[in-house]
């Protein structure tokens, strides 16, 4: 088995080893993982945190031994605290890092940092504290980043930055935690989801007091929740039907 780190500030994954396909996630700076597969210039990975599968670029990130694959996983996480941060290297180089980066093997890799950071479990009350920090961020389709991210990105990153460990895709996501029955059980960083027509969970969001959410719809926006589902306040109707809230802490 073969072992690699995110060693640049943002790295797509894909669905399969190609330019155009389509991204389904991101690698921040200092995300670890397994090598699973390489086929040319790419290499299929699972990512250590979440056990997310995709492909990568081999130019993107930097192989590493067993040795350090295991001590990071062993080791409580530093993230970048601040929306958007920067490394130095041992040769004065500057890499722009945004809020999430894992800063624990930087000086593996030569570079120092001398940003806030936060490390360990936070109370459940800054959890919406912490998902206001992206307001406004465009929805970019398996984004996890202020300068673009999707709805379960949101939740995983705004949960992972309070020591909280959530899986990627929101239906993943729905299989965590406990079930309310109404919304009035609810508490401020709870997680509501939202189904289709079909019944599939497609999106979800985390609540917050007095019937709001914050959510990811062509950005991140707060709106209101009712018993039917999200009521977005600037068109005045409901745009995503309520399946489950969740009491994940």
């Amino acid at each position: 088995m073969q072992y690699g780190i995110c060693n640049l500030s943002i790295v797509p994954v894909r669905m399969e080893p190609a330019n155009a396909s389509e991204m389904v996630n991101q690698l921040l700076f200092g995300e670890h993982f397994k090598i699973l597969e390489e086929r040319g210039k790419w290499s299929r990975i699972r990512i250590a945190f979440d056990s997310y599968e995709g492909w990568i670029d081999n130019r993107q990130f930097l192989k590493i031994e067993e040795d350090l694959y295991l001590e990071l996983n062993k080791t409580t996480p530093k993230y970048s605290a601040d929306l958007i941060e920067h490394l130095i290297d041992d040769q004065n180089r500057f890499t722009l890092i945004p809020i999430g980066s894992i800063l624990n093997a930087a000086p593996v890799l030569k570079q120092t940092y001398d940003g806030q950071t936060l490390s360990g479990s936070r109370e459940k009350s800054n959890l919406v504290e912490t998902a206001s920090m992206y307001l406004n961020a465009p929805f970019l389709w398996g984004g996890k980043t202020p300068f673009g991210i999707d709805c379960s990105g949101l939740t995983q990153m705004v949960y992972k930055l309070n020591g909280y460990s959530l899986l990627r895709d929101s239906k993943q996501q729905a299989s965590q935690g406990e079930a309310l029955s109404f919304i009035e059980e609810s508490e401020p960083g709870d997680l509501a989801f939202f189904d289709n027509p079909e019944g599939k969970i497609t999106h979800v969001g985390i609540m917050m007091t007095d019937n709001y959410i914050i959510h990811v719809d062509g950005k991140v926006r707060i709106d209101r929740i009712d018993h039917s589902g999200i009521f977005n306040l600037d068109s005045r109707r409901h745009t995503h039907q309520l399946r489950v809230i969740k009491k994940i802490i």
